[in-house]
């Protein structure tokens, strides 16, 4: 069953709305997407979380069915500090004033910065496959700009990086989430057909280039101020990644978020590739059991 038990539903916020599925009882639980995906990528691990908590998946600004802001010239309706407001609408919506949260990679970034601008909502932060922006972009090499190209790519002046992809949005997408060691059966088929049809409209493309045209400029002036003022994360953290995969290579992860969170950080590698929740989803779950619990 895809999502069983779950409800799909539709939430008004500032600006638009915001598609999501929600389900289970217990501690709120929020599971953020990373791109090119939507709330799809927790088809597993939501539902098996939802035996404990209750748990709200939804789509970011820009990604799946949810709303996606006109491009601008300073992207600033992407910025991360905009999208992790999305997400207090949502749960003051269900009526969680605190609540956990865990985001993969894109979703992973809007989570680490819904921590640092509303410490009083979150209890508990997990990132997966990640480390901080800044720190990217502090640390490039050739490796990085190479492996990471759509991040140089995608951050071109609108509409270059949309026009290209629009020519051929499924040749695109497959090439850009090939990253998976089981090629053709990484994602459940019902989650690939969503994130094909959002591959195949304009405005989620220019939704995703504008992220990360947000990535390269107003987010980096967060955290810059951020860390120059002290702002760390203050709650605990749990930080997984993909053993197979780039950040496993180039990064000690957990030491590089100690610098950013003034409590306990743990985690370790999954036997997997980037996309954690669909690679490995059982192994997310006894992490996330174990942290969250």
């Amino acid at each position: 069953m895809f999502f069983d038990g779950f409800t799909l539903t539709r939430v008004e916020v500032p600006g638009g709305s915001i598609r999501l599925r929600h389900g289970g009882s217990g501690p709120p639980l929020l599971l953020v997407h990373g791109n090119p995906q939507s709330h799809c990528i927790w088809n597993v691990v939501g539902p098996a979380m939802a035996q404990r908590f209750t748990v709200i998946c939804p789509d970011l600004r820009g990604y799946g069915e949810s709303h996606k802001p006109p491009v601008t010239p300073d992207h600033a309706p992407y910025a991360k500090r905009e999208m992790a407001k999305d997400m207090i609408a949502v749960m003051d919506h269900f009526g969680h004033r605190r609540f956990s949260v865990a985001g993969h990679d894109r979703g992973g970034r809007v989570a680490h910065r819904l921590a640092l601008d509303h410490p009083d909502r979150v209890t508990q932060l997990a990132t997966l496959d990640i480390i901080p922006t800044i720190e990217h972009f502090e640390r490039t090499d050739m490796d990085f700009a190479l492996s990471y190209y759509h991040w140089f790519w995608f951050a071109q002046p609108h509409p270059f990086p949309e026009v290209l992809i629009n020519a051929a949005p499924d040749a695109w997408f497959h090439h850009h989430t090939s990253r998976s060691p089981r090629p053709g059966t990484l994602f459940h088929p019902e989650a690939l057909a969503d994130y094909l049809a959002a591959a195949g409209r304009p405005e989620n493309i220019s939704g995703m280039c504008e992220d990360y045209r947000a990535a390269t400029g107003i987010d980096l002036v967060h955290d810059r101020e951020s860390r120059a003022a002290g702002h760390k994360v203050r709650c605990p953290m749990l930080v997984l990644w993909g053993g197979k995969g780039r950040v496993a290579k180039w990064y000690d992860a957990p030491a590089i978020w100690r610098e950013y969170c003034s409590e306990t950080v743990i985690g370790g590698p999954v036997d997997c590739g980037h996309y954690l929740p669909e690679e490995a989803p059982e192994a997310v779950v006894e992490w996330f059991t174990r942290f969250f619990g």
